[in-house]
This record gives C-alpha cells, structure tokens and sequence, in this order.
C-alpha cells in the first residue's frame, strides 16, 4: 500500500515594487549597468519538493534603462532589441536543481529578440517572512551570463586600438520579492 504525499505549493507574483532585473556588459574600458523598468512574473514555489517549482518572468523591452536616453534608444533599434518586432523577453523554467540549501540551478527557455536558447541561472533563496502588514513574502536572487550574439543582438563598433566597442558577454542579474497570487 503506497501513501501519497500532499506537497504545498504556492504561487507567488513578482512585487515589481520591491524586485528589479539588471543587466551589466562591458563598453570600452568599463562595464555599462543598465535596467528594466516594467517586468512581471510567476513562482510555482513547492518549499518542500523545489525541484516540482516552476518560474516565468516576462519583461518589456522598451523599458531598458542605462541612464542615457540616446544609448536607451539605439538599444530600442533595430541594431539590437528591436522592441517594435520582439517587445518582450521572457524566460520559463525547464528544470530546477538543489545544489545547496539554499542554491539552485534553475534551467530554461530565455527569449530575446525572437531567439530561444536555454539558460541555466545561479539562484539563491533568501527566505520567507512576513511584511509589517502581515503579507507572506519570498526572496530570491538570480544571475546568468549569456553571450548576446547567440540572442541575434549583433550590432558593434570596431576600435581603432583593436577589439571592439561593445562587449558580448552580458550579466543578467534579478533581485525578486514575490507575494502570494490572489486566488
């Protein structure tokens, strides 16, 4: 006789208030940080089993913000977002693996500009706790290094000194605060 185990799992929404996703990449002698500012997303969170989790977060292109609107522009170009074409960049999760225990690998689909490939981000838990208000809250932090060429995001500026104005590595990094979805 076999016993079933009923795991709890909550769905949590990203509190776009209290999250934020950035990206840094380098540019010439330094590195360029930048942000989104409109994103939303999804935690299928089962704290007991957090490999039967799921994640999706989907963020608007158009968003991006490095400070300086003409940069923020040609972002938007068709030289690399393209936001008209592609507005949004999502990621959904395929598989999620404890490596600590509070650390996961968390593998799935990244689309951006029209091209998915997968992508696996270094995820930490930071907790659970109750807000002043006595809202649940989770925390969780994640980053990645994708390579934007593989993404179609080719545009660059060759150097005169050799090499090139903009590089291809890109770290994604996302803070997140995440509530309880209302039922």
């Amino acid at each position: 006789m076999s016993t079933a185990t009923a795991t709890k799992t909550t769905t949590y929404n990203i509190d776009k208030a209290h999250s934020e996703v950035t990206f840094q990449v380098r540019h010439l002698l330094t590195k360029v940080r930048g942000r989104f500012a409109e994103f939303e997303g999804a935690i299928e969170y089962d704290e007991e089993h957090p490999d039967n989790s799921k994640v999706s977060v989907a963020v608007q292109a158009a968003s991006i913000d490095t400070s300086e609107r003409d940069r923020d522009n040609h972002l938007r170009s068709a030289d690399f977002f393209d936001v008209e074409k592609y507005p949004a960049l999502t990621f959904n999760s395929r598989a999620i693996v404890r490596k600590a225990m509070t650390g996961f690998d968390v593998t799935g689909d990244l689309t951006i500009h029209g091209v998915t490939r997968q992508v696996t981000f270094d995820v930490s838990f930071l907790g659970k706790a109750k807000d002043p208000w006595g809202n649940e809250r989770v925390a969780f932090e994640a980053e990645a290094t994708i390579n934007r060429k593989d993404y179609g995001l080719n545009w660059n500026a060759a150097l005169e000194t050799g090499g090139f104005l903009v590089g291809d590595e890109v770290k994604v990094s996302l803070s997140v605060q995440a509530v309880p979805a209302k039922a």
